[in-house]
């Protein structure tokens, strides 16, 4: 956390409120926290673009992007507790970093809060942002994937399935959480070797990847038991009154009706589903509970 769904609500909740403004600061707020990855230096960011504007605010997987008018780059790694916040933070002691504007439009600032401190920034070249952002570094989008794309993935990979989806630089911007909801309602075993998929399987993990995203999108990603995820004005996601299996352990399968959701670890990643409508000989469409 956070993955695609939640990189993709910070960028749309900061955009109306940074795209087409001049910065006149970017500062280090007093965080007498584990400090964070910046690079270069912040002093040395700051000197670079005060006075720039900043042109776009796009993602690229779970990378946020600031674009400025020099041609450089902000690039912003959330990792596992990073927020982008145009309101009031979570609690006031883990803001990291501000960007303050020029202009006397509210909010003067916009703030990067992270409580574990994992979270990276840096500022980039047009040509280093073009080569960290390429596909030598990331594969394509899991939104911008094409039943094509998925066919040439799954055939090329003989790692488990589940474990695949989280390679990014084979397919970019899914995370743990959502290759668990994936892959139940696409009714494949997260067990099962990627180049094994038959094509009807990969055409129900291309719609289905779709299908979660944007449902997860839509509803401004998810927040888990830990609260630690909010959107850009403080607010949690809704995403998670929708989760079918994740940290579902011992709760009964919403599709099936008969078998308890399981919990194994794949990757060093905890992994959840049901046994009934995803086993290895298994080949369905789970329908979605009304």
């Amino acid at each position: 956390m956070p993955e695609l769904p939640e990189v993709e609500t910070m960028v749309r909740g900061i955009r109306p409120y940074m795209q087409g403004r001049q910065l006149l600061a970017f500062r280090a707020c007093p965080c007498a926290c584990r400090p964070m990855t910046i690079e270069p230096s912040l002093g040395m960011i700051a000197q670079r673009v005060a006075g720039l504007t900043v042109t776009q605010v796009r993602r690229r997987a779970k990378r946020v992007i600031l674009e400025l008018s020099s041609g450089e780059a902000f690039v912003i790694e959330p990792r596992m507790t990073g927020l982008m916040l145009v309101d009031d933070p979570p609690d006031p002691d883990h803001l990291r970093v501000e960007w303050e504007f020029a202009d006397k439009r509210d909010p003067r600032s916009v703030f990067f809060w992270d409580r574990r401190g994992l979270g990276t920034i840096r500022l980039m070249s047009s040509t280093d942002l073009a080569r960290l952002l390429s596909c030598e570094y990331l594969g394509r989008d899991a939104l911008d994937m094409t039943l094509a794309d998925w066919t040439e993935f799954c055939v090329g990979t003989s790692s488990p399935i589940k474990v695949a989806l989280l390679n990014q630089q084979r397919v970019a911007g899914i995370g743990n959480l959502y290759a668990s909801e994936i892959l139940h309602l696409s009714g494949i075993s997260p067990l099962q070797v990627a180049r094994t998929l038959k094509p009807q399987q990969i055409e129900r993990l291309a719609t289905q990847t779709r299908a979660v995203l944007e449902d997860a999108i839509k509803h401004e990603g998810s927040t888990l038991s830990d609260g630690t995820y909010r959107n850009a004005l403080n607010k949690a996601g809704g995403y998670q009154n929708a989760h079918r299996v994740y940290d579902r352990e011992g709760e009964r399968c919403p599709s099936c009706q008969r078998t308890d959701i399981v919990r194994i670890v794949q990757a060093q990643r905890s992994t959840f589903y049901c046994p009934t409508c995803q086993g290895l000989t298994r080949s369905r469409t789970i329908r979605t509970a009304k």
